[in-house]
């Protein structure tokens, strides 16, 4: 049986927070049956901490930290967090937008397990944790050029890696692709053909 979100809850919620982090909080919405507010940066630190602590939410579990980039605005990044307060059965997502040269507070003084997501955050992004205390690459290599989830990334990278038979170790190279990459005919085999398939005349009529 579908269990669906107490809406006028997550309404009173919103309320709450709002009431409480006017500071912080730029804005809330309720889309999909989940809570998001929309932070400052520099208030991302004392909300998520409100959140965590204040008996109407008890947000105590981090679930995730990611990143959507928009290349076309200003504020480039969107930093998204997501959390959970198992005491009231609720959901909460918390964002907020950065500039590409903006470095956002980190959350391993609260919560722990924000180590690894901000690593790889920085490593797909390059977005840049204050307060982080090992903030490097956790998915790719240390020389790895670039920041493979951003937009204007090459779905080709930039270097192959192989292992070198010859020189006993692993070598990489500029990418060099054996076949047309991306090159598709999308056609149909069924267009274009000179002949008409049985039922096809009757949805011309």
């Amino acid at each position: 049986m579908a269990v669906y979100p107490d809406i006028d809850a997550l309404s009173q919620l919103a309320e709450h927070i709002q009431l409480r982090r006017s500071n912080q909080v730029l804005d809330t919405a309720i889309e999909f049956g989940e809570l998001t507010i929309t932070s400052t940066v520099s208030g991302v630190l004392d909300l998520v901490d409100f959140l965590r602590s204040d008996s109407s939410c008890r947000f105590s579990t981090l679930i995730d930290i990611t990143a959507v980039d928009h290349p076309a605005r200003p504020q480039r990044f969107d930093v998204v967090w997501h959390f959970l307060s198992m005491y009231q059965n609720q959901r909460v997502r918390v964002k907020a937008a950065i500039r590409e040269d903006e470095v956002v507070p980190s959350l391993t003084g609260i919560f722990p397990n924000a180590n690894w997501y901000e690593r790889e955050i920085f490593d797909m992004f390059g977005i840049l944790f204050s307060g982080h205390p090992d903030l490097r690459r956790i998915l790719t290599d240390y020389g790895f050029s670039g920041y493979p989830l951003r937009k204007d990334f090459p779905t080709t990278g930039y270097v192959e890696v192989r292992y070198s038979d010859t020189e006993k170790r692993v070598v990489y190279e500029p990418v060099n692709l054996t076949q047309e990459y991306r090159q598709f005919d999308f056609l149909s085999p069924w267009e274009g053909a000179k002949y008409v398939l049985p039922g096809d005349e009757k949805s011309k009529g």
